[in-house]
């Protein structure tokens, strides 16, 4: 097995040049750098140095396992470093993008509660139903619906078995009645939500292993998604929604839920970030509040 002391003595001598210089800088005799690169190449069955009596160069092994060397020592210090800071107190700047939906309703008070636990942490939050690119836009983190599909990015989820479920206020479905089957929605004044230019006029629900795509229709169109909440509870017609953006209004009463017994499709949310290494403990400890208040809203 692999000793990250002899890695970490590997990378110092390649970039030293010579085990009397990296046994320098590492408070060693040079016999001890020496065994512990001689320890390495037999772990790892690899000649890592050509050495001479006076030159000490890497071979072709050597040079195409450096910086894969260069890259655990890195993780490492990284990883204590991490936890030497989880202890310590949050500061600097949090870059955060979330829905438009999500985020006034929901995300707002649960940051005042994550700023007043750590008063010294300034939080900068986009809100927009347009998808952030974690890796171009200015952001730390985004809060994200739907299954990953980029593998190149990180996801941790906050609600992974949330869904969608279809919602009116009761004052529309005393004007209008309630549907009775998928079919019926056809009969029915359907708030749109639209996202660069694309109305997303059919809805899909599961049905057993298949899934079924209904076509709506509606008169009101809109881009943001805190909108076409407000229509919905304002009595405009029927939403199909996210129970996380929705399910306090259905607890309360504002709204109800059509078509209980007809699963919705998977909505579930994640936190994104481009890499591991940018899990701060910011980002961890806000994480975990808001995996735990996800949780609570749970139907």
């Amino acid at each position: 097995m692999v000793r990250f002391d002899d890695l970490d003595l590997f990378v110092r001598t390649a970039a030293c040049g010579s085990f009397s210089k990296a046994a320098r800088e590492a408070n060693l005799l040079p016999g001890q750098v020496s065994a512990a690169i001689m320890r390495l190449e037999r772990d790892l069955e690899l000649r890592l140095f050509a050495r001479s009596t006076r030159s000490l160069r890497l071979t072709d092994e050597g040079e195409r396992y450096l910086p894969y060397a260069r890259e655990v020592i890195e993780l490492l210090h990284s990883g204590r470093e991490v936890l030497r800071r989880d202890d310590a107190e949050l500061t600097g700047t949090l870059l955060l993008a979330a829905p438009s939906d999500f985020g006034r309703n929901l995300l707002l008070p649960w940051i005042g509660e994550f700023r007043r636990r750590h008063p010294r942490l300034e939080v900068r939050l986009q809100l927009s139903d347009q998808v952030t690119d974690v890796f171009r836009d200015r952001v730390d983190i985004a809060l994200r619906y739907g299954q990953p599909e980029d593998a190149s990015y990180v996801a941790l989820p906050l609600a992974p078995d949330n869904r969608r479920v279809l919602v009116a206020a009761p004052a529309y479905l005393e004007q209008c009645g309630i549907p009775a089957s998928l079919d019926d929605l056809q009969h029915h004044s359907c708030l749109l939500w639209q996202l660069q230019g694309r109305v997303y006029d059919k809805w899909v629900f599961p049905i057993g292993k298949a899934r079924r795509i209904v076509q709506v229709k509606g008169a009101l169109v809109c881009d943001d998604s805190d909108v076409v909440r407000r229509w919905v509870l304002a009595g405009e017609g029927i939403a199909y929604r996210s129970w996380l953006d929705v399910g306090t209004d259905v607890r309360a009463g504002r709204l109800v839920v059509i078509l209980p017994d007809q699963p919705g499709e998977p909505a579930p949310l994640n936190m994104v970030c481009p890499h591991r290494r940018q899990f701060s403990p910011a980002v961890r400890q806000l994480h975990a509040l808001l995996a735990e208040r996800c949780a609570a809203l749970a139907p």
